[in-house]
């Protein structure tokens, strides 16, 4: 399918209109940022990676009962899927402290939480894209009441998914954040991206970070740790 028109181009990817209205192509580059933007650089490969990881778990969800925006895989850069309207929250969930967690509540990085936490937070750039409850999410009409009941379950699945999957691959998931999007019939469904970009990955064994943190912190080995991941996942494809 033809890429028509660039619609949007954001931090991590480009967005395409198609002849299909109901479609779009979603472009992965290899350009990084960190703390909204403030910190900017590339990471070799990454759009390969993130757009491949992306759509392996977009698979690997559908077959577990989550609804995506999923169509199919024009490129080893480039995904078709279905036109939705993101839902303006961003959806962070965790199972040990960590980032922001661990700096807003004082709490050490690494701590279990007894259950999956989920945040809220309002997807603005202006605004720095701040925490919000489900009642902030009403008043603002970023999503109704019933819309955030269905993301947090699908949400909470999602988790189970890919924690399962990545503890078969000696990796731990720490957290990750999520986006929704509605289809014209008013369908939530997962959108955006599944990728070291969006979830943070330890070693099981070691406790190496193996996702964007290496990015943010200046650790060094960011290629090397984008590969490993997807070399994980290949192997655990392969059995």
């Amino acid at each position: 399918m033809d890429k028509q028109v660039l619609l949007y181009e954001g931090k991590a990817k480009k967005v395409y209109a198609t002849e299909d209205p109901g479609a779009l192509i979603v472009a992965y580059k290899d350009d990084a940022t960190a703390f909204n933007g403030l910190k900017k650089g590339s990471i070799a490969g990454k759009g390969v990676i993130n757009n491949q990881m992306t759509n392996y778990f977009m698979t690997l969800l559908e077959r577990e009962g989550v609804p995506t925006h999923f169509l199919r895989e024009l490129s080893e850069r480039e995904t078709l899927v279905k036109r939705v309207t993101i839902v303006p929250l961003e959806v962070i969930v965790r199972n040990i402290a960590a980032g922001s967690f661990s700096k807003r509540y004082g709490v050490e990085e690494g701590v279990v939480f007894d259950r999956p936490t989920i945040e809220f937070s309002y997807k603005n750039d202006e605004l720095g894209d701040p925490l919000l409850n489900t009642s902030h999410a009403l008043a603002l009409h970023l999503a109704t009441e019933a819309e955030i009941d269905t993301i947090r379950t699908l949400s909470l699945r999602v988790n189970e998914v890919l924690r399962t999957f990545w503890a078969q691959c000696g990796v731990t998931l720490v957290d990750f954040k999520l986006e929704f999007g509605r289809l014209g019939d008013g369908t939530i469904v997962l959108a955006d991206e599944i990728s070291p970009d969006t979830c943070r990955l330890w070693d099981a064994a070691t406790g190496k970070k193996l996702d964007k943190d290496r990015f943010r912190r200046d650790l060094g080995g960011v290629e090397d740790a984008y590969a490993e991941v997807m070399g994980r996942l290949r192997n655990h494809d392969a059995r």
